[in-house]
């Protein structure tokens, strides 16, 4: 009884999470314009939605910023999580686990006002960004961003949010490793890049990339501190959904989050299957080691 019990209230749980989402995703195939009658099926609104400049932009810039974001906070992330695991004692830990961790806790609004006062900051102490030169010329080369203050403000602004949350998924994976088998590759000869890349890195290889998922996925779904950061030619595609929602319901906004949901969810299952395959190759490994130790 309880059993059942219990699986009826998980299936509640779910319905409540996606029904809403499978309810937009339907609704985007809707012929008519109006959400309450239901004009047959068409793929009306993805037509209409593949014309319209304004939205393709923001996608193209909001997968962009939510890759390189997602990149750069996974590189920080991890160098915080070695330092918070491999070296449990030095000058400063607690101020900087608080640092860490202080954007996991702090509204969005608080931290999306924050990074906004600090770029004003440094803009009056260096100047305009786009007077920035050199600098901002490689960064609109490398990441092709347009030279406007938004789109290196909400990268930096996003890539310094998650990456509390990547330091936390790799922490947690590093705490459980085998430190023995790090210990023995150095007693091996190796050196410290050597273990690093040999012996470590493949073992946290689905910590990291669940990290990026996430941080990826936060990136994209971001819209308070999006709109602090963002400037007039860099709006992001939450930000402009929010824009057309307060107008109305316009039906190309179904079709924007059903191709959103889309993306999210191949990515996901994508990654899913890489750690499945990657977890299942470690054990593998790990067994053939201990048979061949006996």
């Amino acid at each position: 009884m309880d059993s059942r019990f219990g699986r009826f209230w998980l299936a509640m749980g779910y319905a409540f999470l996606y029904i809403p989402i499978l309810t937009l995703v339907v609704l985007s195939f809707n012929e008519s314009k109006l959400v309450s009658v239901w004009g047959g099926f068409s793929l009306k609104w993805y037509g209409v939605l593949a014309k319209d400049e304004a939205v393709i932009d923001a996608l193209f810039l909001t997968l962009r910023i939510a890759f390189f974001s997602a990149t750069a906070a996974v590189i920080l992330g991890t160098l915080a999580a070695f330092a918070m695991v491999r070296y449990p004692r030095f000058f400063g830990r607690t101020t900087f686990s608080a640092h860490l961790n202080a954007p996991l806790v702090v509204p969005e609004v608080i931290t999306g006002l924050s990074l906004l006062l600090f770029f004003v900051m440094i803009q009056n102490l260096l100047g305009p960004v786009e007077e920035w030169g050199p600098f901002l010329t490689l960064f609109k080369n490398t990441f092709g961003f347009p030279e406007e203050r938004g789109a290196f403000t909400i990268w930096a602004g996003h890539a310094s949010i998650g990456m509390a949350f990547a330091a936390v998924v790799i922490q947690s994976r590093l705490i459980e490793m085998d430190k023995s088998l790090e210990e023995a590759a150095m007693d091996l000869g190796c050196k410290p890049f050597q273990v690093f890349y040999l012996v470590t890195f493949p073992q946290i290889v689905p910590a990291l990339l669940s990290a990026w998922l996430l941080t990826f996925t936060i990136s994209m779904d971001d819209v308070v501190t999006t709109a602090f950061l963002s400037g007039p030619a860099s709006t992001t595609l939450p930000v402009l959904i929010m824009g057309k929602a307060r107008l109305g319901l316009d039906p190309t906004i179904n079709a924007i989050a059903t191709i959103t949901v889309a993306i999210v969810a191949c990515a996901v299952f994508a990654g899913s299957l890489y750690m499945f395959r990657q977890e299942k190759k470690l054990a593998a490994e790990a067994a053939a080691a201990y048979r061949d130790a006996d």
